[in-house]
């Protein structure tokens, strides 16, 4: 069975130590998928996939807000989802944009937080942040496997411990965090 080999990760904030780990780590993988807020220029993130975040200001223009990906019989909406939540953890929005793309996946980021649920008939991935999660739980990225029949995820931890950087500590304190 043809299977392709994904590295999904979102929200590095200008680490660029991580991503060059995780093309070393897994170079025999057959796509690197960033879903936004790397905040790097867009040269820098040579052979990922990469959609813009929130946070990409500086390169906003160079970089799409989503993408769409065909793998193995699947249709992928990448995004970075800042413009489809009405609030944190409700993603009709973004799971109706995906469906308009004829997507039965989406990979997305934003919330720093990993998840892996359907809704809708639409399995959404999200990896968490490789620099920091929000949740308490360690910096992640995922791996994900997909052929025509079967979709893997699985969920590794990234091993260096990041702090969260002056905007991201400056909007937790605006947010009352």
């Amino acid at each position: 069975m043809e299977t392709t080999r994904i590295v999904l990760v979102s929200d590095n904030h200008g680490d660029s130590e991580c991503l060059n780990y995780l093309k070393q780590t897994y170079s025999d993988y057959d796509l690197f998928v960033h879903c936004g807020d790397s905040e790097m220029d867009p040269e820098q993130m040579n052979g990922f996939i990469c959609v813009k975040g929130n946070n990409d200001f500086l390169y906003y223009n160079a970089v799409p807000d989503h993408q769409v990906l065909h793998v193995r019989g699947h249709t992928i909406y990448v995004c970075h989802g800042h413009m489809d939540f009405l609030s944190y953890f409700h993603y009709e929005t973004m799971v109706q944009r995906a469906k308009a793309h004829g997507a039965d996946i989406i990979f997305f980021g934003h919330v720093h937080t990993y998840d892996d649920e359907v809704i809708d008939g639409v399995r959404l991935l999200n990896p968490g942040s490789i620099r920091h999660n929000r949740d308490g739980s360690r910096a992640s990225y995922m791996l994900v496997e997909i052929s025509e029949d079967e979709i893997s995820v699985t969920k590794k931890e990234y091993g260096k411990v990041s702090q969260p950087g002056f905007l991201e500590k400056l909007i937790q304190k605006l947010l009352g965090g």
